[in-house]
């Protein structure tokens, strides 16, 4: 949760998303407004506690598809440079991870 404006900030697009979806641990009502009112950008992650409801049902029904984001990070880690970054400089690991990438569109797309 630190992290998440860093993490905008060091983007390799030029457009902002409108909604960033984020596990348990994003659940925050500080974090939410800071988003929103710096970056415009609507956080959606599902309550830490089962009976206290910050949002509405209907925004944590994209949730579901984080999926995607996950089963990605699976298929990074068939590549044995990526997940234990034998490379030193940042350009290098950053490079084989592009490669990684395209290596599964061309797989799997």
């Amino acid at each position: 949760m630190t992290l998440v404006e860093r993490t905008l900030e060091a983007r390799f697009v030029q457009a902002l998303p409108q909604r960033l979806i984020g596990d348990k641990a994003y659940d925050s009502d500080g974090l939410d407004a800071r988003l929103l009112a710096t970056y415009g950008i609507e956080m959606i992650a599902p309550n830490r506690e089962g009976n206290r409801r910050t949002q509405d049902g209907r925004p944590l029904r994209r949730y579901r598809r984080r999926w995607k984001v996950e089963r990605l990070f699976a298929w990074l880690t068939q590549f044995r440079r990526i997940p234990v970054r034998y490379e030193y400089w940042i350009e290098n690991y950053l490079g084989f991870l592009h490669l990684a990438c395209i290596m599964i569109l061309l797989r799997y797309f």
